[in-house]
């Protein structure tokens, strides 16, 4: 029977690993799922029980290097992996890939359709998961698209997310370096890096992060959240098959394989079949 493996790493994100942990393990089984923990100083959670779990030390260096040493241990795992499944998927712990429901198809289904011929990849759509300010805190009890609904649709986070070959992910599985993306119909990728300021602002207290270049970006994530009710709803059915067919075909002049959307910020909202999925 072909098989997917799942994998990522992570560093004190016990909330994100669980719900991660449950999503992917109800689909792949909890056996199929990689677990990297990045550096010894953490205690393994319970929601990794039933996982394959490795303990590294810390991966050294500012955001920039430590990202490239991080993917670098990943991308060498998947390319092991993938000798015993038909692909591997590869996200950060509050990235979760998801299909459609209207098409009544699982996730692992869905990947095990699709041609592959010529691929070393799949992607789904970005969907930068936003705080709106009548949001309430999220809560680890319920499903996250039901608290979360305003999505910006972001080339950033249309990464290469599957990997069908033995190719090496750029940092934060945001592209392969050698491939094009393939972006799936029917497939996303929610982030929820942005899904609640509480969530920036620990991580802005955090000197450790603070002290690898981490304050630029979270910062930028917190302007994001401020400029999100400024930005008018657009049709979710309309403009995420604007969204793929414009990021599909156009490419960051500086990088030939990340996708671009000539800058358009097209925010919408989640519809409510989405809601139960993680």
């Amino acid at each position: 029977m072909r098989k997917i493996a799942a994998l990522t790493m992570v560093r004190n994100d016990d909330f994100f690993l669980g719900k991660w942990t449950e999503y992917y393990g109800k689909l792949l089984g909890k056996e199929n799922l990689f677990i990297y923990f990045d550096g010894e100083d953490q205690q393994v959670p319970a929601c990794a029980d039933g996982c394959n779990v490795v303990v590294i030390p810390r991966v050294s260096g500012n955001v920039r290097i430590s990202d490239k040493l991080r993917v670098n241990i990943l991308s060498a795992r998947a390319a092991e992996l993938l000798k015993e499944y038909a692909m591997v998927i590869g996200t950060d712990v509050d990235e979760f890939l998801a299909v459609d429901p209207a098409i009544g198809v699982s996730l692992p289904e869905f990947l095990l359709q699709q041609d592959v011929k010529g691929h070393n990849s799949l992607s789904g759509l970005g969907c930068d998961v936003i705080y709106d300010q009548s949001d309430a805190p999220l809560d680890e009890s319920l499903p996250l698209l039901a608290q979360r609904r305003s999505v910006l649709l972001s080339t950033r986070y249309t990464k290469t997310s599957v990997l069908c070959a033995p190719v090496q992910w750029g940092s934060g599985f945001h592209r392969t370096r050698k491939g094009d993306f393939h972006i799936c119909k029917d497939l996303y990728l929610f982030h929820f890096g942005c899904a609640d300021p509480s969530i920036i602002g620990q991580k802005q207290a955090d000197a450790d992060l603070v002290s690898r270049g981490w304050k630029r970006h979270l910062k930028k994530r917190r302007r994001l959240i401020d400029s999100l009710p400024c930005i008018k709803f657009r049709d979710w059915d309309e403009w995420t098959v604007k969204a793929r067919k414009l990021q599909s075909c156009i490419r960051q002049p500086y990088i030939w394989n990340k996708p671009a959307m000539l800058n358009i910020r097209a925010k919408v909202r989640v519809p409510e079949r989405f809601c139960k999925l993680f």
